[in-house]
């Protein structure tokens, strides 16, 4: 068990290590769209989106932190996106797997 751990927590880092490339990308990312977007794309936009919408703002939009621009604080932005979401998502799992090993 410690071997899959060990090679599942190397795997994040490599996958964290090149989560900057996304600043490399041309376009926009997948997924990732607004109600303007998605009226643009689909020439509507779903009534459930529609409402749900204004209920939700992404804590920190588009990868950038508040007042910092340039590209350092875009790439330190990535990184501790990625470090949050490996914490919180491992974190949970963690605790879920220990209830559900428990029961």
């Amino acid at each position: 068990m410690d071997k899959i751990i060990r090679n599942l927590a190397i795997g994040l880092l490599v996958l964290m290590i090149f989560v900057p490339l996304g600043l490399l990308a041309v376009g926009e990312t997948f997924g990732e769209w607004g109600t303007e977007e998605l009226e643009e794309k689909l020439g509507f936009v779903p009534p459930g989106l529609e409402q749900l919408a204004p209920m939700w703002s992404a804590p920190v939009p588009d990868y950038a932190l508040p007042g910092d621009e340039s590209e350092t604080g875009m790439v330190a932005a990535y990184y501790l996106s990625a470090i949050l979401g490996v914490i919180i998502c491992g974190g949970l799992l963690y605790f879920v797997g220990k209830k559900v090993a428990r029961n």
